[in-house]
C-alpha cells in the first residue's frame, strides 16, 4: 500500500508538472499568436490588402541589418503587388481606384539590362551584391534578380572603380544611382520597418508552430500523466483492498490461536476436567447467583429496619413538637387579647385626636382668611406708598429738569441762573420778551423738529458699532474657514495624489498581465489642456481667482500589443472589458474593499483573456472576496462555490460564483 501511494503521489506530481508545462506552452502559443497577428496587421496596414497579388516585400527575406539598404534600393516597389501578366496588373490597378498603386509583372521586364558578368566588376573593395543578402521566395526570385542586378552594398559612397554604372547603397540606407545620377536616403521607420516586421513574422510563424507543437506534446504528456494517475489510483485501491483482506484474515487467525491456546492452558491446569466441567460451572454460577440474591435481601431487610427506627424517632419528635405548639397557641391567644385591648384604646385616642384636629383646622382656616385680608390691605397700602414715592420722584425729576432747563436757557441768554431777589425792570422785561419773540420766529422758520433725533442718532451709532463688531467677527470666522478649506484641500490633494500614484503603478502592472506585450498608464489632465475652438475665434477666458486651481481629470492610455495608442472608444468590446478590469484591480490594490461583485465582466472575452482574468482573481482572492455573475464555463470551473440562479421561466440559468479563499459559505446567508 505504501508503494502504491508513493506511486500515486509521484503520478499526481508528474500530472501537475505536465499541466503547468501545458499551461506555459499554451501561454507561449497565445503570446506568439498575438505577436504574429500584430505583425500581420502591420504588414496588411502598410502593404495594403490584396486579393490575388502579394506585395513584393512578402516575397523577399533580407538578413537582419540590411533592411534599410533594401528599402533604399527598391523604394515604393516593396509594396507593389506581384502579378503574372499584364491583364492581372490592370485588374489590380482598377481595384486600387483613385488611391493609385503599382504592380510588378513577373513575365515582363528588361532582362539582361546589366551584363552577365556584373558580379565580377564590384564598385569598390569590400563591396558585395545585395542579392547575396536575400533569401527570396520562389515567386519573388526572378523579380529580385531583375530589380537588384548590379546593386552593391558598400561601406561608403566616396570612391568607385572606373566604368561602374550600377547602384551603390550603404547599410544605413543611402543610395547612389550612377546611371541616373540620383542620390537618396531611405527614411527610418518606413519600408525598412515593413521588412523587419515581415522577417519577424516568419520567425513568429516558426515560433508559433514550435509553440503549437510544444502545446500538443504537453497535452499528450498531460493525458499520459492523467492515465498514469488513474492507473496508480487503481493500483492503490487494489493494494488497499488486499491490505484490508489480509488484516482481516490475520485478526481471525490471531483470534483462533488465542482461543486454542486458552483451551490448551485450561486442560493443562485441570486435567481432571472433562464433560462434567460445564455442568459444574453452571451449578457454581447458580450458587453464586443465589448467594448474591440472599445478600441483596439481607441488605434490603437492614435498610427497612433503619427506616423503621427513623420513623419511630420522628413520631416521638412530632409528639414533643405538638405539645410545644399547644403552649405556643395558648400564649398567642393571650397576646391576641392584649393586643385587642391596646387597639381599642388607641382607636379611642385616635378619634379624640381627629376631633381636636378638626377644631384646629377650623381655627387655622379662620386665621388664614384673616391673614389674606391683612395681606390685601398691606398690598394696597404698599401700592399707594409706591405710587406716592413715584409721584414724589417724578416731581423731583421735573423740578431738576426745570432747573437744568433754566440753567441752560440762562447760559444761552447770558444771564445769571440764580433767581434775583428783586423783579426785573420794565426795560429788561421788554428786551427779554422781544428776544423770545425773535427766537420763536426763528424756530418757526426752522420748521418742525424731531425731538427724538438725538435718541435715534445714538441708537443708530450703537447699531453701527454692533454691526462693525459683527463684521470683525465674520471676517475672523471667514479667515479661519478659508484656512480650514485650504487645509482640507491640501489633505484631499495629498490623499488623491498618493492614491493616484499607487493606482497608476498598479495599473501598469495589471495591464502588462492582461495585455502581454502591451502597456498602459494613467495620467492627470487639466481642463485648460483640452482642445480649443479654432473656427469663430477663441472665447474669452473666464476670470477666476489667482489661487484657484484648474479642474483635474484622469486619462487612461492603453497600447495593446502590436498597436498604436488608441482612445478608449476605438477599442473592441473585449479590450474595453480588459481595460476596465485593469483599472478596477489597480484601484483595488491601492484602496482595497472587503468584497467585489462582478456582473458578467468577462462576457466579451475569449478563452485566453478569461484565463488571465481568472489568474488575477485567484491571485487576490486571499485579500478580498469576489462574487462573479457569469455564463462562462471556465469561470464556473475556477469558482470555489457555485450557486445556480433561475431567471423565472425563460430557461436561462446564471451562476453566482462566490470566491472566499476556501472558507465555507452559509447557503441561507448567501
Amino acid at each position: 500500500l505504501d508503494a502504491a501511494e508513493q506511486a500515486a503521489d509521484k503520478a499526481r506530481a508528474a500530472r501537475r508538472e505536465a499541466e503547468r508545462a501545458a499551461e506555459g506552452a499554451r501561454t507561449r502559443a497565445a503570446e506568439a499568436g498575438a505577436e504574429l497577428a500584430a505583425a500581420n496587421r502591420f504588414v496588411r496596414g502598410v502593404a495594403g490588402p490584396s486579393d490575388d497579388a502579394r506585395p513584393l516585400a512578402e516575397a523577399l527575406h533580407v538578413e537582419p541589418g540590411y533592411e534599410l539598404a533594401l528599402a533604399a534600393a527598391l523604394g515604393p516597389r516593396l509594396t507593389a503587388g506581384i502579378v503574372s501578366d499584364l491583364v492581372a496588373g490592370e485588374r489590380l490597378l482598377d481595384r486600387a481606384g483613385r488611391d493609385g498603386g503599382s504592380a510588378l509583372i513577373d513575365g515582363i521586364g528588361a532582362r539582361g539590362s546589366a551584363s552577365p558578368d556584373w558580379r565580377d566588376r564590384p564598385p569598390a573593395d569590400g563591396a558585395e551584391p545585395l542579392l547575396d543578402r536575400l533569401r527570396p521566395r520562389p515567386e519573388g526570385a526572378r523579380l529580385a534578380e531583375r530589380l537588384l542586378r548590379n546593386v552593391w552594398i558598400v561601406e561608403s559612397l566616396d570612391a568607385f572603380a572606373a566604368g561602374f554604372d550600377g547602384v551603390a547603397v550603404t547599410r544605413s540606407g543611402r543610395l547612389l544611382d550612377l546611371r541616373a545620377g540620383e542620390l537618396s536616403q531611405a527614411p527610418m521607420g518606413g519600408s525598412d520597418r515593413l521588412l523587419e516586421e515581415i522577417g519577424r513574422r516568419d520567425e513568429l510563424v516558426a515560433a508559433s508552430q514550435r509553440a503549437a507543437e510544444d502545446e500538443a506534446r504537453a497535452g499528450e504528456a498531460v493525458g499520459r500523466a492523467t492515465a498514469q494517475v488513474t492507473d496508480a489510483d487503481a493500483a492503490r485501491e487494489t493494494a488497499e483492498s488486499s491490505l484490508r483482506a489480509t488484516l482481516r484474515e490475520a485478526a481471525e487467525a490471531d483470534e483462533d490461536v488465542g482461543r486454542r491456546e486458552w483451551v490448551v492452558a485450561r486442560r493443562r491446569e485441570a486435567p481432571e476436567d472433562g464433560p462434567e466441567a460445564v455442568r459444574r460451572a453452571e451449578l457454581l454460577g447458580d450458587l453464586r447467583a443465589e448467594h448474591r440474591l440472599a445478600e441483596r435481601i439481607e441488605r434490603e431487610r437492614a435498610d427497612r429496619a433503619r427506616a423503621l427506627d427513623a420513623l419511630r424517632s420522628g413520631a416521638e419528635r412530632d409528639l414533643r413538637v405538638g405539645a410545644e405548639a399547644d403552649g405556643a397557641a395558648r400564649a398567642l391567644d393571650t397576646a391576641r387579647d392584649a393586643v385587642a385591648g391596646r387597639r381599642d384604646a388607641l382607636q379611642a385616642e385616635l378619634e379624640a385626636g381627629a376631633q381636636a384636629g378638626e377644631e384646629t383646622a377650623a381655627t387655622l382656616r379662620a386665621c388664614a382668611h384673616e391673614e389674606a385680608e391683612l395681606q390685601g390691605r398691606l398690598k394696597r397700602t404698599s401700592e399707594a406708598v409706591t405710587g406716592a414715592e413715584v409721584g414724589a420722584q417724578q416731581a423731583r425729576d421735573a423740578a431738576a429738569e426745570v432747573e437744568r432747563e433754566l440753567d441752560a436757557i440762562a447760559r444761552r441768554l447770558g444771564l445769571d441762573p440764580d433767581l434775583a431777589a428783586e423783579p426785573l425792570s420794565s426795560e429788561e422785561r421788554q428786551s427779554l420778551e422781544a428776544r423770545v419773540e425773535r427766537l420763536e420766529r426763528r424756530r418757526e422758520q426752522l420748521g418742525p423738529v424731531n425731538p427724538l433725533a438725538k435718541r435715534e442718532y445714538e441708537e443708530a451709532v450703537e447699531h453701527v458699532e454692533e454691526l462693525e463688531a459683527q463684521r470683525h467677527d465674520l471676517e475672523a470666522a471667514l479667515a479661519e474657514l478659508e484656512g480650514l478649506i485650504k487645509e482640507t484641500d491640501r489633505r484631499i490633494r495629498e490623499a488623491f495624489e498618493e492614491t493616484f500614484a499607487a493606482a497608476a503603478r498598479n495599473f501598469e502592472d495589471v495591464v502588462e498581465h492582461l495585455f502581454p506585450g502591451g502597456r498602459g498608464r494613467l495620467r492627470l489632465v487639466r481642463a485648460d489642456q483640452a482642445p480649443r475652438p479654432v473656427i469663430g475665434g477663441e472665447p474669452e477666458p473666464a476670470e477666476s481667482p489667482e489661487d484657484e486651481e484648474p479642474e483635474t481629470g484622469v486619462e487612461i492610455e492603453v497600447t495593446p500589443p502590436g498597436k498604436s495608442t488608441k482612445r478608449l472608444s476605438l477599442l473592441s468590446g473585449g479590450e474595453k472589458s480588459l481595460v476596465a478590469l485593469a483599472f478596477m484591480f489597480a484601484v483595488f490594490l491601492a484602496r482595497p474593499c472587503p468584497f467585489y461583485i462582478l456582473d458578467e465582466v468577462e462576457a466579451a472575452l475569449d478563452d485566453i483573456n478569461i484565463d488571465r482574468f481568472l489568474e488575477l482573481v485567484k491571485r487576490y482572492s486571499a485579500r478580498a472576496q469576489f462574487i462573479v455573475v457569469t455564463h462562462q464555463k471556465r469561470t464556473m470551473d475556477a469558482a470555489d462555490t457555485l450557486y445556480g440562479v433561475s431567471m423565472g421561466g425563460d430557461g436561462v440559468s446564471r451562476v453566482l460564483s462566490r470566491r472566499l479563499g476556501g472558507q465555507p459559505v452559509d447557503e441561507a446567508a448567501a
